[in-house]
């Protein structure tokens, strides 16, 4: 049972993986994305197809008081995508400040700026994926507790 935790953003997408049993994320990627959503999905589907995943994890950004922007909206849409061209289910997976977090803990361990630029999304995919796969909803199988 491996899960796909990803980042969307309309740049790039960061991108991990759980292990077989589903307790630890590790960072895969930061995938720049193309032009067309298809090309997108297709790579997506190859890495499906790769670690046999059995379900994707979807950063959802809400914002701090709870309300869903543009963002979210556009979250909600890939996720949606997903479940439909890959027939893989998805969760959406509050994401609010795990960019930041990413962030810190790379300036933490005196990676470079320009270095950052390139793993933070990948970063935020394994604290996304990780803070799924820590919760009450990741045992009882994405289902609301």
């Amino acid at each position: 049972m491996r899960i796909l935790g990803l980042d969307v953003g309309t740049k790039t997408i960061g991108i991990a993986v759980s292990d077989a049993l589903g307790w630890t994320a590790q960072g895969l990627e930061t995938y720049k994305r193309k032009k067309q959503l298809n090309e997108d999905l297709s790579y997506l589907s190859d890495l499906v197809s790769k670690y046999e995943v059995t379900k994707v994890c979807v950063g959802f950004p809400k914002n701090m008081n709870g309300t869903i922007g543009p963002s979210g909206e556009m979250c909600q849409e890939f996720a949606k995508e997903i479940e439909e061209t890959l027939n893989v289910p998805t969760v959406l997976w509050d994401e609010r400040l795990t960019t930041a977090a990413a962030q810190r803990m790379l300036i933490d361990a005196d990676v470079s700026r320009k270095k950052r630029k390139g793993v933070i999304d990948k970063m935020a995919a394994v604290l996304i994926l990780q803070g799924f796969l820590d919760s009450p909803a990741a045992q009882n199988d994405g289902k609301k507790v």
